[in-house]
């Protein structure tokens, strides 16, 4: 069975000991032998002191997945590029001025990146998501969710059904989206937490740094 692993770099909690919280999001995906940073967190000493506590080598990166371009989830991407320039750049077209990477790619609309990774595209001139899919079904990484929920998941799921989501929600409280997926992990601007713990127990997964996911 295919095996999915995602280990959250930079959050604003930490879920061990050793590593720094900071507000932020970043998460390194690891499937179909692919190795993609989503995001890069606001602090690229705080990034780059992550990886190296979390034994994330820089150079076994092939792609860099930005959702938007806010400072918190844009501020290590220099720091990370200085160590590793040979990486392809997924960016919304929002975000410009990016140097020292071997390829920059703007996407504007829904478009597989590679083989059984997807991205919904900058939607609402905003943000865009990253789609994994797998023998589960879909897996849904959000930076911030900027845009409409509703219009993140009816993007992603030209691709297939959405098994799980992880990353910040911003202030989503349309609960009742959520009720078919079988993993939810809140991250970084998420302010119902609470709520969204409540009301899905059995399939609310604590984020902070150092957490890792295997699906």
């Amino acid at each position: 069975m295919l095996v999915m692993k995602i280990t959250i770099i930079y959050d604003n909690t930490s879920a061990q000991t050793g590593v720094r919280a900071d507000w932020g999001f970043s998460c390194l995906v690891e499937c179909h032998q692919r190795t993609i940073l989503f995001d890069t967190g606001a602090d690229g000493v705080i990034l780059m002191e992550n990886m190296r506590k979390l034994d994330i080598d820089p150079a076994s990166i092939d792609d860099v997945f930005i959702s938007h371009p806010h400072f918190d989830h844009i501020g290590g991407l220099s720091a990370f590029l200085n160590g590793n320039n040979r990486v392809r750049i997924f960016v919304p077209p929002s975000l410009r001025g990016i140097r020292n990477a071997k390829e920059i790619i703007y996407v504007d609309k829904p478009k597989r990146l590679h083989q059984n990774v997807f991205s919904t595209g900058e939607l609402e001139h905003i943000e865009q998501s990253l789609i994994i899919n797998t023998d589960k079904g879909l897996v849904l990484i959000v930076g911030c969710s900027h845009p409409k929920m509703r219009t993140i998941f009816a993007t992603a799921s030209q691709f297939g059904d959405i098994y799980a989501i992880v990353g910040g929600l911003h202030g989503f409280d349309d609960y009742e989206l959520f009720k078919d997926l079988s993993v939810i992990c809140p991250t970084h601007c998420t302010q119902h937490k609470t709520e969204i713990k409540s009301r899905y127990p059995g399939k609310y997964v604590e984020g902070g740094v150092g957490k890792i996911i295997m699906i």
